[in-house]
């Protein structure tokens, strides 16, 4: 990485398709690279097109778009340019949405003063391949202890157990968060069935009441 610059794969404006946020207008800040490789990424985060920027010329972008909620920053995975996005952040005019894996405790420390909300990913072992519960419950307990909006999100299939859903309404009960279950999709089609999904919502609801059911309603919209 170039000493004093943050390596993007793009940036555009559009609107949040996952979440609690669905439907709001964003500028969307998508970073270089990934500490993690989930078996279900589809998501290009180190191309050829990707650009350089110092932090005056990013935040100058950033903030020429005036109509918008707030300023997502996603990947691949922000918090491995904390260093960076501890100098980046104070000078964005709008709030900051940060869409992480939840899985870089440290990192989070030195940027979650001037976050406001916070989107974890927790991983599946059956959806992703990876398991992480131990490091999204320390991740968690960073974003309480600093009092931040935080929900977590997990993907799933139809190869998801109850073991899984058990210990992911124990980790949302723990920390009395949102857990948004988002269906596996390939490009524009979901991949568990109508019927699978509510039984897994079902699941879910009758181990924790604060869960809500959303797909990536942006690829529906076919917007980026």
């Amino acid at each position: 990485m170039e000493f004093n610059k943050i390596k993007v794969e793009e940036i555009f404006t559009s609107i949040q398709g996952e979440g609690p946020y669905i439907g709001v207008k964003q500028v969307f800040v998508r970073l270089c690279g990934c500490n993690l490789s989930c078996s279900y990424c589809d998501t290009e985060t180190d191309s050829a097109s990707a650009k350089f920027y110092n932090i005056d010329e990013l935040a100058e972008i950033i903030n020429t778009e005036k109509n918008v909620h707030s300023v997502s920053f996603t990947g691949g995975e922000p918090l491995l340019h904390s260093d960076i996005l501890r100098e980046l952040f104070p000078k964005i005019l709008k709030p900051i949405y940060l869409e992480t894996n939840g899985t870089l405790a440290d990192n989070l420390k030195t940027v979650i003063k001037d976050v406001d909300f916070i989107s974890a990913d927790v991983k599946l072992k059956s959806a992703s391949g990876l398991s992480l519960m131990s490091e999204h419950s320390e991740f968690l307990d960073v974003c309480k202890s600093y009092g931040k909006e935080v929900f977590i999100k997990v993907v799933f299939d139809e190869n998801i157990s109850d073991e899984e859903i058990c210990e992911v309404a124990m980790l949302a009960e723990r920390f009395n968060i949102l857990l948004v279950l988002q269906p596996m999709m390939k490009n524009d089609k979901l991949v568990p069935s109508s019927l699978f999904m509510q039984k897994v919502f079902d699941k879910f609801v009758d181990k924790y009441a604060n869960v809500r059911l959303i797909p990536q309603t942006h690829k529906f919209l076919n917007l980026m």
